[in-house]
C-alpha cells in the first residue's frame, strides 16, 4: 500500500496528473515511488526510493509523454523498501500498481516460479503482474486477464493495469477494506485511491466496492462484478474544498490541525445541539426499544481511535449506564468475543479503511450486534458496511500522526452516551442541558488552550535531549497519558510509554532516575491529590514532572517542574484540554529534532493491511 493514481486522456499530460495526485497522497506516508506510461505505444516505468521528490527529479532527466498512466506511493509490507520492490510491478507488457496484502503470496510465488516465472522484487503485487500476463499470453482482453488473474488471489486489495498491447483503457479491481475511486472528466478520467486527489479535475466520482472491476476508457467506465456481472452506478457530486487540504499558511499541517481543533469540534457538535434541551442524533436511527435492551457496548479501535475508545468507555457507562468494553481492533477476533444481537459494537475509524477495525466491525456483525461507526470520510470501506454512521466533521487530515481526528471522536462518543441516556430515560432534563451547555463551551476552552502554544515550546526545549518520557494519569487522565505517550513516539522517535498513574509503584517506577521527564496528568480534581502523589514519588527519586493541571491551581507548582495549565471543565472535557498540550510538547519536540512531523518514519495515514 498506500497510494494510487491513473490518467487516461487526449492530451499528453500523464506524467503530470499522476505526480500531482502522488504529492496529494503523501499524507498516507510512503517509502518509495514510480509511475508507468504508455509514451509511443511502449511501456515506459520510472520508479525511486524515498520522497517524492527523487521521482520528480528522475522524470527531470527522462520525462514521459503520454496519454495512459499509473502512478503508486509505496509503504513497505512484503520487501524492504527498494527500487525493485517499488509499483508499478512490469510482467510482459502489463504495468500493475496495488494496496493490500495477498495472503497466498508465497503459495502463488511458488506455482508461478514453478511455471518460469521470474520475479525481479520480494513484492505480492508483483504475483499480480504475472499471472494477468499468463493470461494475456492465453489471448485474453485486458479485462479478461485480470478477471481471471484474481480469482486466484486470497486477501485484501484494490489494483490499477494498463497495457501496452491494450493502450486504450485502464482496469482497476477492488477487494477487501482497500479503497479505489474514477474520477470522471470530459475525454478524460482519472483513478485514486483518496478522493481529495482528483478534486483540482472533477468533483464527479465513481466508487468501486467490493469485488468489483472498473475498465476506463477515455469516453467512459463500466463496472462489473468479478464474475462479470454489469452494474449500475450511480456518480456522486463531491463538494469538498481543495483548500481545506492546504497547510493556510502553517509551517507544517500537523501545526494547522491542531489549531483546527476548535472548528472540528465545533462543526462535529454544531449540527447535533441545535436545542438547548434535545440532542438531534436522528442520523444514527436508533431504535429506542433496542436501545433499552442493550446488554452491552463494544468499542473496538487501533491507535489514537482506540484512546479516544478508552475515554468514550468512561463517558458510556458514566452517562448512560451502559456496560461497555473497549478492545484493540487487531485483536479482538483472537478473543472469542461474546456478543449478541442485544449488543451495540461502536467501530472508530478516521479513514474507515483502517483493516484492523473493519475486521473486527465484520466479525461482530456477523455474531448479531448491530454496529454504529464513528468516522470522518464519507464512502468510506466502514460507513458503507456498519448498520449507522456518526460522522466526525474534522475535515481532511493530512498529518500521519492523529490530532483532530481524536478530539472530534472523543466529542462524538460523547455525544452518542447522551443520546443512548436519553433514549433509556436515565438523564433528567436539568442534566441534559447541562451537558448541553459544557460541549457547546467546549470549542472557546480549546481555543483558549491553543493559547499555550509558546509556553509549551518553552518547556519541549528543556527536554528535548531526553531518551526517554514516562506519562502517568489517572481516570479520564489514563487515556491522555496514552495518547500523549503515542504522540511523541510518533513524531519525535523519542521513547515514551503511558501508564495508569495507579500502576507506577508496580514497575514503571524502576525507570525512574536523575532528570526523567515525567508528564502527569492531573488536571481532574476528583483524582488529583492520587495523581500528584505521583509526582512526589518522581521527584524523590531525581525525576522532572511537568504537569497538567487546571488553570487556577497554586499547589501543583510545589511538586513539578513545569506545569501547563489548562481551562478548568468538566473531567471529561478536560481529558480533551489536557491532550492539546501534549500533542503541542510532541509537535515542538519533533521538530527541534528535525524530524518529519507530517509524514513520521514507517507510519501510513491509511493502515490497510493487518
Amino acid at each position: 500500500m498506500c497510494g494510487i493514481v491513473g490518467y487516461i486522456g487526449h492530451s499528453e499530460r500523464a506524467q503530470d496528473v499522476i505526480l500531482d495526485g502522488l504529492r496529494r497522497l503523501e499524507y498516507r506516508g510512503y517509502d518509495s515511488a514510480g509511475l508507468a506510461v504508455l509514451q509511443d505505444g511502449k511501456l515506459r516505468v520510472v520508479r525511486t526510493v524515498g520522497k517524492l521528490v527523487n521521482l520528480e527529479s528522475a522524470l527531470r532527466d527522462v520525462p514521459l509523454g503520454g496519454t495512459i498512466g499509473i502512478g503508486h506511493t509505496r509503504w513497505a509490507t512484503h520487501g524492504k523498501p527498494s527500487e525493485q520492490n517499488a509499483h508499478p510491478h512490469v510482467a510482459g507488457t502489463v504495468a500493475v500498481i496495488g494496496n493490500g496484502i495477498i495472503e497466498n503470496f508465497h503459495t502463488l510465488r511458488e506455482e508461478l516460479s514453478g511455471r518460469g516465472c521470474e520475479f525481479k522484487s520480494d513484492t505480492d503485487t508483483e504475483i499480480i503482474s504475472h499471472l494477468i500476463d499468463e493470461q494475456r499470453k492465453q489471448g485474453k482482453g485486458l479485462l479478461a486477464a485480470v478477471r481471471a488473474a484474481i480469482q486466484h488471489l486470497d486477501g485484501s486489495y484494490a489494483i490499477a493495469v494498463i497495457d501496452e498491447e491494450d493502450p486504450e483503457e485502464i482496469v482497476i479491481a477492488k477487494n477487501g477494506g482497500n479503497p479505489i475511486i474514477v474520477g470522471l472528466g470530459e475525454g478524460e478520467q482519472f483513478v485514486a485511491s483518496d478522493i481529495p486527489t482528483i478534486l483540482p479535475y472533477t468533483r464527479t466520482v465513481l466508487i468501486l466496492h467490493d469485488e468489483e472491476i472498473g475498465r476506463i476508457r477515455r469516453e467512459g467506465v463500466e463496472i462489473t462484478t468479478f464474475e462479470g456481472a454489469p452494474i449500475a452506478r450511480e456518480t456522486r457530486h463531491i463538494q469538498w474544498d481543495p483548500v481545506q487540504a492546504e497547510k493556510g499558511g502553517y509551517d507544517r499541517f500537523m501545526q494547522k490541525e491542531i489549531f483546527e481543533q476548535p472548528r472540528a469540534i465545533s462543526d462535529t457538535i454544531g449540527p447535533r445541539l441545535q436545542n438547548e434541551d434535545r440532542i438531534d442524533l436522528d442520523e444514527i436511527e436508533l431504535d429506542p426499544g433496542f436501545v433499552r435492551n442493550l446488554q452491552g457496548i463494544q468499542l473496538v479501535a487501533c491507535g489514537t481511535a482506540w484512546h479516544a475508545g478508552l475515554l468514550g468507555r468512561l463517558l458510556i457507562e458514566r452517562i448512560a449506564r451502559i456496560r461497555c468494553d473497549v478492545d484493540l481492533a487487531s485483536e479482538f477476533r483472537y478473543r472469542d468475543p461474546l456478543l449478541t444481537a442485544e449488543h451495540m459494537l461502536i467501530p472508530i475509524s478516521q479513514s474507515g479503511e483502517t483493516a484492523d477495525t473493519i475486521g473486527a466491525m465484520r466479525h461482530g456483525m456477523a455474531l448479531g450486534a448491530r454496529s454504529l461507526a464513528i468516522c470522518n470520510v464519507h464512502e468510506s470501506t466502514i460507513t458503507r458496511e456498519a448498520n449507522s454512521v456518526f460522522y466526525t466533521h474534522a475535515g481532511p487530515e493530512i498529518g500521519v500522526a492523529s490530532s483532530k481526528c481524536f478530539t472530534a471522536q472523543v466529542v462524538a462518543l460523547h455525544l452518542i452516551a447522551l443520546e443512548l441516556a436519553s433514549l433509556r430515560g436515565i438523564l433528567t432534563p436539568d442534566r441534559l442541558r447541562d451537558e448541553i451547555e459544557a460541549l457547546r463551551r467546549l470549542p472557546r476552552l480549546v481555543e483558549e488552550t491553543l493559547g499555550l502554544w509558546s509556553h509549551v515550546e518553552a518547556i519541549a526545549r528543556k527536554y528535548v535531549n531526553a531518551r526517554d518520557f514516562l506519562f502517568l494519569g489517572r481516570g479520564y487522565g489514563f487515556p491522555v497519558a496514552l495518547e500523549g505517550a503515542l504522540k511523541l513516539k510518533e513524531l519525535s522517535y523519542v521513547h515514551a510509554e503511558g501508564y495508569a498513574s495507579g500502576e507506577m509503584k508496580h514497575g514503571p517506577i524502576a525507570l525512574i532516575d536523575d532528570g526523567l521527564p515525567v508528564v502527569i496528568v492531573a488536571n481532574q480534581p476528583s483524582v488529583y491529590q492520587k495523581v500528584i502523589s505521583n509526582a512526589q514519588e518522581v521527584r524523590a527519586r531525581g525525576g522532572a514532572v511537568i504537569a497538567v493541571v487546571e488553570q487556577g491551581n497554586r499547589d501543583a507548582s510545589n511538586h513539578a517542574d513545569d506545569v501547563i495549565a489548562v481551562p478548568a471543565a468538566p473531567e471529561a472535557h478536560g481529558a480533551v484540554l489536557a491532550t492539546i498540550p501534549l500533542q503541542m510538547l510532541a509537535y515542538h519536540i519533533a521538530t527541534m529534532k528535525g524530524t518529519d512531523v507530517d509524514q513520521p518514519r514507517n507510519l501510513a495515514k491509511s493502515v490497510t493491511v493487518e
